[in-house]
């Protein structure tokens, strides 16, 4: 129920940035034809290949090694076997990243973080998998499958909003010269709007982007932990727990080598420890 909710809201987000960006480029009543473009060509999800176009040009995965396609395999057909799937019809990929789980690609895609392919044992890869696989409960369906590619758009607002704070802090003069920039020539744009269009329809849809960061976090925070509730549900929430823990400890004590901060919030997931708390509560009450 949760990755629906998530994959619609999403979705209706998608669909505000295109409007969005078709005003931006002075498009104005044409925006509707692009709204209407942008619905049908959705019909691409039909297409049995997309999953794999996706997989590595939308999400950057990567296919695993022989060795990694090795240890991958047990792990996967024990998680099927203990969700009552055929494990066949998935394919394996892996995320690049150090955290602990990896984000849902939809569709018949597994991902599992190259952190966790290289650092857990058999057991936790599979809580780890099954995380990943939670996901896709309803993603076999024509609807999953128009859900999850008409969210590119909120996807990728996303991604350029993480890299440019991630600039600002490795490189601060050129970051906050790119993110300056783009705050003064919004607040422009914003004013114009404000002043040579009547009511208050077009300003308020201007005024999204502002909106959707706040709006990606809480539905991030949400539909996590319903997965996390989800693997507790297949039996894996105490070795999920021990994955959380593991990446938590080795996380703080790479930050205290490094000297530096950094929000958990920049990696695009809710904070690990967060997650730790409403999966005990979550184990207690079952």
């Amino acid at each position: 129920m949760a990755q629906s909710v998530n994959s619609v809201v999403r979705a209706l987000l998608g669909f505000l940035i295109i409007f969005w960006f078709s005003q931006l480029f002075g498009l104005e009543d044409g925006s509707w034809l692009v709204l209407l473009l942008w619905i049908l060509s959705g019909l691409i999800v039909l297409w049995p290949g997309i999953d794999d176009l996706l997989a590595r040009y939308l999400f950057e995965l990567r296919r695993p090694t022989l060795v990694e396609s090795q240890r991958l395999a047990p792990s996967w057909f024990a998680v099927a076997q203990r969700a009552g799937i055929d494990p066949r019809p998935f394919s394996m990929w892996i995320q690049l990243g150090e955290v602990p789980t990896a984000g849902a690609p939809g569709g018949r895609t597994v991902a599992v973080t190259s952190w966790a392919m290289a650092g857990l044992p058999p057991g936790h890869l599979q809580a780890a998998l099954a995380f990943d696989y939670v996901g896709h409960l309803y993603g076999s369906s024509s609807i999953g499958r128009l859900l999850h590619w008409y969210t590119a758009p909120t996807r990728l607002v996303g991604a350029g909003v993480r890299k440019l704070l991630r600039l600002s802090r490795t490189i601060p003069a050129v970051g906050c010269t790119i993110v300056g920039f783009l705050i003064l020539a919004y607040i422009g744009l914003f004013m114009f709007v404000l002043v040579f269009y009547d009511g208050w329809t077009i300003p308020l849809l201007y005024l999204s982007p502002l909106l959707l960061p706040a709006v990606f976090a809480g539905l991030a925070r949400w539909n996590e932990r319903m997965a996390d509730q989800a693997v507790a549900d297949l039996g894996f929430g105490r070795t999920l727990l021990e994955i959380l823990y593991g990446w938590q400890a080795q996380h703080q004590q790479a930050v205290r080598r490094m000297g530096i901060t950094q929000p958990d919030w920049l990696s695009g997931q809710p904070v690990v420890a967060e997650r730790i708390r409403a999966l005990e509560l979550y184990l207690q009450g079952a």
